[in-house]
């Protein structure tokens, strides 16, 4: 199951070679890293006079780093993520909390420092998702905490050939569990407390709802493994197959709630997109090739980091000390289902 994708439309960024321009250092195990000089000006002006030569790195690498910025507070952070996203997107059916903190700016996701958050590329489980993430950091952890990236093309490349076909031909099946009490209840991830709001969704989008006394709600949908990049033609892993498995809990948190809800109450669990279950090993293929094919970068306060989504997967590594990032999503896509899977443009 390969998809077409197309970004949203949009203003037009600014024609290549317009503007400065923006050298980027390249290093093995790094994103590339552009060091900014904005003398006088302020971090958005720098950033929108740079915006062509910074879109050109990201159509090449897939994402870049700015360093050098005086990107202080939310109302700094709100502005930069502006001037680099042509259209705002929301943040569809979450996983994990987050805050509001400016229009169209959120917090990182409330996840526990200690523990890490896998590879996954933004809401690519959800019918719209962003093409583009803007993250900025305001205040930089004493150790570790960085935001990792994986090349999802590079990934595909690398992963076996029975996964690329089974994954290409099946797509994958997420199955989500809101119960009130682990997680995100169904209000939140679905942003309404109207029941009828969320089965009409559903049945837009072709997710199966099954409803469960007063804060119960599973969900289960199927959906491409693999999209084609719109501005490259290159095909991407695009999933969360391994990130929302079973098999990449930690092992004690897995064990408790396996106790508590039964194998089949997990919170979420995904498996083949014909219902086949991952078992460890192959889920720890997976993650090890991303691992392989990992880069990194450790923040420092006033860090811009532009993603491309459909080309990129980002994690984040467990830390220490304060850790203060905001994150901007932009140009979303929308995903349908008509007879076979497709995406297109989200309506304005």
């Amino acid at each position: 199951m390969l998809l077409n994708a197309r970004p949203s439309p949009a203003p037009h960024p600014p024609a290549p070679g317009a503007g400065p321009r923006v050298d980027a250092e390249l290093a093995p195990g790094r994103p590339p890293v552009v060091t900014a000089r904005p003398g006088g000006r302020s971090p958005a002006d720098w950033v929108a006079e740079h915006r062509a030569g910074l879109d050109a790195l990201v159509l090449r690498h897939g994402c870049v780093l700015v360093r050098g910025l005086p990107v202080r507070d939310h109302a700094g952070a709100a502005a930069v993520s502006g001037a680099l996203i042509d259209r705002p997107a929301g943040d569809h059916e979450p996983f994990a909390p987050r805050r509001a903190l400016a229009a169209a700016l959120w917090s990182s996701n409330e996840w526990p420092a200690e523990q890490p958050m896998c590879m996954h590329h933004e809401s690519s489980y959800a019918p719209t998702f962003p093409g583009r993430l803007v993250h900025c950091c305001l205040e930089a952890p004493d150790e570790g905490g960085a935001t990792a990236l994986a090349d999802g093309a590079a990934v595909l490349r690398a992963l076996p050939a029975w996964l690329r076909a089974r994954a290409e031909a099946t797509g994958w099946e997420l199955t989500r569990h809101h119960n009130g009490m682990v997680g995100v209840d169904w209000r939140e991830a679905f942003a309404t407390d109207d029941r009828g709001a969320v089965e009409r969704h559903c049945a837009a989008h072709g997710i199966d709802w099954r409803w469960s006394g007063e804060d119960g709600l599973t969900t289960r949908r199927r959906t491409a493994a693999v999209l084609r990049h719109p501005a490259t033609g290159v095909p991407v892993w695009f999933n969360q197959l391994a990130f929302l498995n079973e098999w990449t809990m930690e092992p004690g948190v897995r064990s408790f709630l396996v106790e508590e809800f039964g194998a089949d109450g997990l919170p979420y669990n995904t498996r083949f997109g014909d219902g086949t279950p991952l078992d460890r090993v192959t889920v720890d293929l997976i993650n090890d090739v991303y691992a392989a094919h990992t880069v990194r970068e450790p923040w420092r306060a006033g860090d811009v980091l532009v993603v491309d989504n459909l080309r990129m997967a980002h994690s984040r590594e467990p830390y220490r000390g304060p850790r203060a990032l905001t994150v901007a999503f932009g140009d979303p896509v929308e995903r349908l289902t008509r007879g076979g899977e497709l995406c297109r443009p989200s309506p304005a």
